[in-house]
């Protein structure tokens, strides 16, 4: 009897818990402004994304970077590995409360091994979801450079500055990925910077090369003078070249893919043809 009050505490504390943690995700929360002002003013040794979390988030690898091209907290993510987690436990713990409670011949330690089992898997899941979402973001980021590189080339090509260039390529579109860089951009006006500078910042923090080119190409033209047209035009053609591969890559692959169902019903058809035969033959 002591084992299951037992159990049942511990059920209702995770219960509590996880209510808890629910609440205060729908209370609505204070601006966040320390971002914002971190990103205006950035401070010079310091790594990108470290908190005040404690010590057990330095044991664990964060993506830090997926975390930014999702604009998404490391809190967040803690956050939301927490309370997998703690869906993961109760539920083989409700099982587990229902065996003692009814006196089902099932060992009591199953339900709780099962707990912790299905608690790391619910936590896994969470953190590929997180890097799956980020691998979709970052597609689309990359293919939205192509867009970016011809217009900022028109834009040189109509005789305007490579700031200015940079400024109304950007304006243009519509998407988070020209939001992003429209930040960025106002970022670097405000703090009196190179907008490639800014760009080439953004581009090491979610990991996105070909931002970083444009960076690059835009700053030569800033500080040489260079006639970037051609460059950004070069530039565009290869990464739409890279795309193109990667698309008939991945169509390959699936397409590879299909061949193992294929192969699997063309097998159960042919044993489902051959079953009748084989079934004289053997009564024979």
């Amino acid at each position: 009897m002591s084992t299951q009050l037992i159990v049942v505490v511990l059920v209702g504390s995770l219960v509590a818990l996880g209510l808890f943690l629910l609440l205060t995700q729908l209370v609505p929360a204070p601006p966040a402004l320390g971002p914002a002002l971190r990103r205006l003013h950035p401070v010079a040794g310091i790594a990108p994304g470290r908190d005040t979390m404690g010590s057990l988030k330095r044991h664990f690898r964060v993506p830090y970077a997926d975390l930014r091209l999702l604009d998404r907290s490391p809190d967040t993510y803690w956050l939301t590995l927490g309370l997998s987690a703690l869906f993961g436990l109760l539920i083989p713990m409700l099982f587990g409360v229902a065996v003692l409670v009814l006196r089902l011949p099932v060992p009591a330690t199953l339900p709780f091994a099962g707990s912790v089992l299905v608690a790391a898997v619910s936590v896994w899941l969470a953190h590929r979801d997180v890097i799956t979402k980020a691998q979709t973001a970052r597609g689309e980021f990359t293919r939205a450079m192509c867009t970016y590189l011809d217009l900022s080339a028109h834009q040189v090509l109509g005789g305007h500055g490579p700031v200015e260039s940079l400024s109304r390529a950007a304006s243009v579109c519509q998407g988070w990925v020209f939001t992003r860089i429209r930040e960025a951009l106002l970022s670097a006006e405000l703090q009196l910077r190179a907008p490639w500078d800014e760009l080439k910042v953004l581009s090491r923090d979610i990991e996105v090369i070909e931002l970083g080119d444009l960076a690059d190409i835009m700053r030569t033209a800033g500080s040489e003078g260079a006639n970037v047209y051609r460059t950004l035009r070069a530039r565009a053609d290869s990464l739409r070249d890279q795309l193109r591969t990667q698309a008939l890559a991945e169509a390959e692959v699936r397409t590879n893919k299909l061949d193992i169902p294929a192969s699997a019903l063309i097998l159960i058809l042919l044993v489902l043809m051959g079953y009748p035969f084989l079934s004289r033959v053997l009564a024979q």
